[in-house]
């Protein structure tokens, strides 16, 4: 089901045939999160997620993915917007709609990891894991 939501001249889509593959790779590879990415590796990862593009009219200025089962679970993962985007609000907006989706209701848990933007997510209720010596991780030998 695609959704759309329209602000001003601003808007959020989750319609994959929008999204500027180009644009999303070139901003990944240059993150902290994921430097060097290959184009191979965003391409497979949108495939698999519910993804979130934001655009000034029809250019694409931000993106954000959610890898969910739609049932019980959900991991928020590569949210950003254009640097020359930021400071009017759009991270925030798109945090709220990505929340709002119909296919996300009812989710047990939605987990992220963030360096620096702890106090956006802590607006909508994102807090540190309470038992954090519950969790692991494993990061398999890249080949």
């Amino acid at each position: 089901m695609e959704y759309t939501v329209t602000e001003n001249n601003f808007i959020i889509s989750t319609d994959k045939r929008k999204i500027d593959i180009e644009y999303v790779h070139a901003f990944l590879s240059n993150s902290y999160w994921s430097p060097g990415v290959p184009m191979k590796t965003v391409k497979k990862a949108m495939q698999g997620s519910l993804c979130f593009g934001v655009y000034d009219k029809d250019k694409q200025i931000g993106y954000a993915r959610m890898v969910t089962d739609t049932a019980t679970f959900a991991y928020l993962a590569d949210v950003f917007i254009d640097e020359s985007y930021r400071g009017k609000g759009l991270g925030k907006w798109l945090v709220k709609i990505i929340l709002a989706h119909p296919d996300l209701q009812g989710l047990r848990r939605i987990i992220l990891a963030t360096r620096d933007a702890h106090l956006l997510y802590a607006q909508f209720g994102f807090v540190p894991f309470a038992t954090p010596e519950r969790w692991m991780a494993f990061s398999p030998p890249q080949k």
